[in-house]
């Protein structure tokens, strides 16, 4: 069976989309949960080497504490987001 074409559509947010722009529409939370795990880690991993600098300790301890934190952060808003958007109306 062949795809409704742009002038088939019946929602008015949709139509005129070609087949990549509807993709990325779909795609978009997934693109924005995969950019908030990254700049999670990211920040707070630059926090704690930041902060073992500024205090001189030999041993990288809050940057690894800051990794930590920023994996369990960005993992948490990640599932929520793609686990939310799995989830069918009843």
């Amino acid at each position: 069976m062949a795809e409704r074409g742009d002038r088939e559509r019946r929602e008015p947010e949709e139509q005129g989309l070609s087949g990549l722009a509807e993709g990325y529409r779909t795609a978009a939370p997934y693109i924005a949960a995969s950019t908030q795990l990254v700049a999670a880690v990211g920040c707070f991993t630059w926090a704690g080497v930041w902060a073992d600098r500024r205090l001189g300790h030999s041993v990288p301890w809050l940057t690894m504490v800051g990794a930590g934190v920023g994996m369990l952060g960005g993992f948490i808003g990640f599932f929520r987001t793609v686990l939310g958007r799995r989830k069918t109306p009843r």
